[in-house]
């Protein structure tokens, strides 16, 4: 008996359904990967990078971790952005956080949650970055909000401040930084205007 049965049966469906519409597709796909985009988003099972944008296998380089940070002691998410920018040549990285995101709330919350609590640390250092502002939002959930798009602004400037994307700015490679959000609730995009392309 084949274990998780219905994911290969959905798996088999997909690659059907694809094969009938575009019989080249597969072979297209195993010859070359060109995508333009890095997404680095949340590892949450409602914020799927190739849906939510609409793009197809091989149009989009993804990395997902809790709460879509990038700090510089991150060797994974640093070796996703050093293949990304040098040898893929993406002209865009995109930060995509998303409101109601657990790791930020979980990082808000005054209590442990175990080994988590040292991932989630990156979290509430933006949290005191910006305690003045956020300290001001009475409200529990509108405040969780602004925390997301502000964790967000704050991984943008993180990426921009990599020696991997100074390079390629130095060297005149084409590459733009953006920060978005999504909305759970009706499954839109949110531009948060922090978009960087070289060097200040």
């Amino acid at each position: 008996m084949k274990i998780l049965k219905s994911i290969f049966d959905n798996n088999r469906e997909w690659a059907d359904k694809i094969s009938k519409e575009q019989p080249d597709f597969f072979d297209q796909l195993s010859k070359q990967q060109n995508p333009e985009y890095l997404w680095i988003g949340c590892s949450d099972s409602r914020v799927p990078a190739n849906e939510i944008i609409n793009l197809p296998p091989g149009e989009v380089f993804v990395h997902r971790n809790i709460a879509n940070v990038v700090v510089h002691t991150d060797l994974n998410c640093l070796s996703v952005i050093q293949y990304a920018v040098e040898v893929l040549k993406v002209k865009h990285i995109i930060v995509c956080g998303h409101y109601d995101c657990g790791g930020v709330t979980a990082a808000m919350e005054k209590k442990q949650h175990g080994l988590i609590d040292n991932w989630l640390r990156h979290i509430r250092d933006v949290y005191r970055f910006h305690a003045k502002e956020l300290d001001g939002i009475e409200d529990f959930e509108k405040r969780k909000d602004r925390l997301c798009e502000l964790n967000v602004v704050e991984q943008v400037e993180n990426i921009c401040n990599t020696t991997i994307v100074k390079n390629a700015w130095q060297s005149n490679q084409l590459l733009s930084v953006h920060g978005w959000i999504f909305h759970l609730k009706d499954g839109l995009l949110q531009d948060l205007d922090v978009t960087t392309s070289s060097l200040p």
